[in-house]
């Protein structure tokens, strides 16, 4: 028996360390995220082939030629799952096509969709290539087709499922074409794939890191019958890779006469040259920024169970043709709570907001944030280890478009080359209703509505945001048609896209408005509704120089009726909007109430009422420089009250003529600037009264209290109770918060304990 030398000073010679390797790759117990490919989002080195490819020279006009033609191949693509997808996002556009260097990186996307994949599906490609391709159990052949969900190996969040194919000549792979669906369901602790309700990972629902579900062109029987025995919709399932399926090899049909036409050689050089090119003209785009340093810090108001403050901290510096992204100081992950996420996903919408708002004339390529240097620690909220739930991780991820969205406009403002508008922050959270159940047909169920495209667009420098337009991931997403949805699942949105009044970001231009929906469900024995979204106490966007931000949206709920009950007997009753049934209350018996928007899902009894309103864009520059002609046509149009236009605006008018007393709002405006001086203090004044040692002791509050400094807070509960804890993050306890069920149950007992001594002192007294 050949033993090694214990020899510390020494390096293994070659035998040994084949030795060494060989036992390591027999006796690996666990293949899980790879670090070093999800830390990752640097375009990778050029391959031997590709060097002999743009060797042989590269002619622009060819390459230009090439790009087309892949955009055309992947728009057919985008059409074919958005018309024959089941999923309701496949349907409202919810999704992408792509096509990939044989490294992974993505070299373009479809002209359409979710523009974020392009920043995360090289992780899982990477991952296919260095575990499976030489693995004797797998491989990598012509025909196959990796699936893959988990965020971990590389994803925006779990409902999206991914379909992978290589495309091969002569054996070698020389590119990759993928299609992205958010497919909804999968099998999660609450129906609709993104629940809030989730404590661990394994609520999440499916993990599917990187696997071969498909063989030779022919779809693995025993794998599929896994997957659909692990989610709520199986029929959803599988129809969904097939459609991916069917898509991506549409795609590669194009990309086979386009080889056949250029040559292999020519084909792979353009690839390559595209995300190089993006890559040097980032650098070349940085550089023209000024230097200096941008902070610019977002909270989010719950963990979707309780209300907390937790911070998400962004600091942009740039110098030369560096930029760097700093998020140290975010508040650490919760163990059991779901809005925790990845890097890779919170960098995902990094790249939706540097491709849709700062960038929009580049391929849509991973390249695009290569130059772009990611500082973050890990076991944060938007850095999160792998034992975390992640079944909301676009809380963060959200937070992470804002941030760049918003500190983006104060870098390009004093840019004399601009490539997009300056515009106030897009809303940025899905209000929106997801369900499940047993709908009208005897089918299991659990998705979405489509209202969470209904996003308000910011205002830009010269004009107001569109209402309720579009998601801030997906431009030319769709909102849907709920009478459509109506043949599916036995809902009815009661009001449907309905714009509120007053719900926009005032602004000089004043951000896009939102609409109310509210939604009851008849005639199905089991069903319930959910929501994800936070930002019911805290806004979740600000306003951009001197334009207010988003209102803050509660979820309202009326219980212990049947709203068709009572407008069958009486059809006058049927006068529905969120305001008036809050502050009115006209259903006798009802049980109003109002929380954050973390529902769980929430059994719904037949005609019982549950509503939100979508959210507002950001507003732009000081309200008091809106012309007023712009504020009566919105007072004509019932958009803002006239309270609004009064108190924000400063606006005087004939309240019957709509016609403006000039004079009059000249003098309130000047008034009102003048109360604003006499309210204001010197900046040294109001930093003495405003800034504290620490957050208020009764906040549950997450992440660096100021700037400058290392140490995270945050509330740690032990067996004694709540304990603040002020520490660097590799310091800090395991942060787990109580279960919420608990507390009410522990509240109940004490308030039982204080009955009884009461009662006991009383009997006591009589005696």
């Amino acid at each position: 028996m050949t033993t090694v030398e214990n020899r510390p000073d020494k390096v293994l010679t070659t035998q040994e360390q084949e030795w060494v390797d060989e036992f390591m790759d027999e006796t690996t117990l666990f293949l899980g995220p790879d670090r070093e490919i999800m830390r990752d989002h640097t375009i990778a080195s050029r391959t031997e082939f590709e060097e002999e490819c743009i060797a042989k020279g590269v002619d622009p006009l060819q390459v230009d030629r090439i790009r087309k033609r892949l955009a055309g191949a992947l728009d057919e693509g985008f059409e074919m799952c958005e018309a024959m997808g089941a999923a309701p996002g496949a349907k409202w556009g919810d999704l992408t096509t792509a096509i990939y260097t044989a490294a992974g990186d993505v070299t373009y996307l479809s002209c359409h969709g979710v523009i974020a994949f392009s920043a995360i599906l090289h992780h899982p490609i990477r991952y296919i290539m260095k575990n499976w391709k030489d693995e004797p159990t797998v491989g990598i052949n012509p025909g196959d087709g990796f699936i893959h969900n988990d965020a971990r190996y590389g994803n925006i969040h779990n409902t999206d499922q991914s379909m992978i194919m290589p495309i091969m000549r002569d054996g070698n792979i020389i590119a990759w074409v993928a299609a992205t669906i958010h497919e909804g369901e999968n099998g999660a602790c609450e129906p609709g794939g993104m629940p809030s309700g989730s404590e661990t990972p394994f609520d999440d629902g499916l993990r599917m890191s990187p696997f071969k579900v498909l063989e030779g062109g022919h779809l693995r029987r025993d794998l599929v019958t896994f997957l659909q025995h692990s989610v709520r919709d199986p029929k959803l399932q599988l129809a969904d890779m097939k459609v991916k399926i069917g898509a991506v090899q549409r795609i590669m049909e194009r990309v086979d006469k386009l080889i056949d036409e250029v040559g292999v050689e020519t084909f792979v050089a353009a690839l390559r040259v595209t995300v190089e090119d993006v890559e040097a003209e980032v650098r070349r785009r940085i550089r023209e920024l000024p230097d200096g340093t941008v902070r610019f810090d977002q909270f989010m108001d719950s963990t979707l169970k309780e209300n907390v403050l937790l911070k998400f901290a962004c600091k942009i510096t740039i110098k030369g043709e560096k930029m760097t992204v700093d998020l140290r100081g975010t508040g650490p992950e919760i163990l059991n709570r779901a809005m925790n996420g990845p890097l890779c996903s919170v960098k995902s919408m990094f790249m939706q907001a540097i491709l849709a708002f700062w960038w929009p004339d580049l391929p849509r390529c991973t390249s695009a944030m290569s130059p772009i240097e990611i500082i973050s620690d890990e076991h944060t909220w938007a850095d999160a280890g792998y034992d975390a739930p992640m079944g909301q991780s676009l809380q963060s991820s959200f937070r992470g478009f804002s941030a760049l969205q918003t500190s983006w406009a104060k870098l390009q403002y004093s840019n004399p080359e601009k490539f997009s508008n300056v515009i106030a922050p897009w809303f940025n959270q899905i209000n929106t209703f997801l369900w499940g159940g047993v709908t009208q047909h005897g089918d299991q169920v659990g998705n979405l509505c489509a209202d969470l495209n209904g996003m308000g667009g910011g205002a830009k420098a010269f004009r107001d945001g569109e209402d309720a337009v579009s998601p801030l991931f997906c431009a030319m997403a769709d909102t849907a048609e709920q009478e459509v949805m109506e043949e599916e699942v036995p809902f009815m949105q009661l009001v449907s896209k309905r714009i509120v009044r007053d719900n926009q970001g005032f602004g000089k231009f004043s951000g896009g408005m939102g609409y109310e929906m509210i939604v009851a469900s008849e005639g199905t024995p089991l069903w319930g509704f959910m929501t994800v979204t936070s930002g019911a106490k805290f806004s979740s966007i600000t306003g951009m120089f001197g334009g207010y931000g988003s209102n803050t949206y509660p979820l309202a709920r009326v219980k212990g009726i049947n709203i068709y009950d009572i407008i069958r007997n009486d059809p006058s009753k049927f006068d529905l909007s969120l305001p008036k049934i809050m502050n009115e209350q006209p259903f006798e018996g009802g049980e109003y109430t109002t929380s954050h928007m973390g529902m769980q899902f929430d059994i719904a009894k037949d005609g019982e009422l549950y509503m939100i309103s979508q959210g507002t864009g950001g507003g732009y520059g000081d309200p008091l420089e809106r012309d007023p002609a712009l504020v009566i046509g919105d007072l004509e149009l019932d958009r803002i009250s006239p309270k609004v236009a009064h108190d924000i605006f400063a606006v005087v008018y004939n309240p019957e003529t709509f016609v403006v007393d000039t004079a009059a709002t000249d003098t309130l405006r000047a008034e009102s600037r003048k109360a604003r001086i006499a309210r204001g203090k010197p900046y040294r004044e109001f930093v003495e009264e405003f800034v504290t040692d620490e957050p208020p002791a009764e906040l549950l509050y997450y992440g660096s209290w100021g700037s400058e400094t290392e140490d995270l807070v945050a509330t740690h509960f032990t067996v004694n109770g709540p304990e603040r804890v002020t520490a660097p993050l590799a310091d800090l306890p395991l942060i787990m918060l109580p279960d919420v069920r608990d507390l009410k149950l522990a509240a109940l007992q004490e308030r039982v304990r204080e009955l009884e001594e009461k009662h006991g002192e009383h009997v006591s007294r009589k005696s």
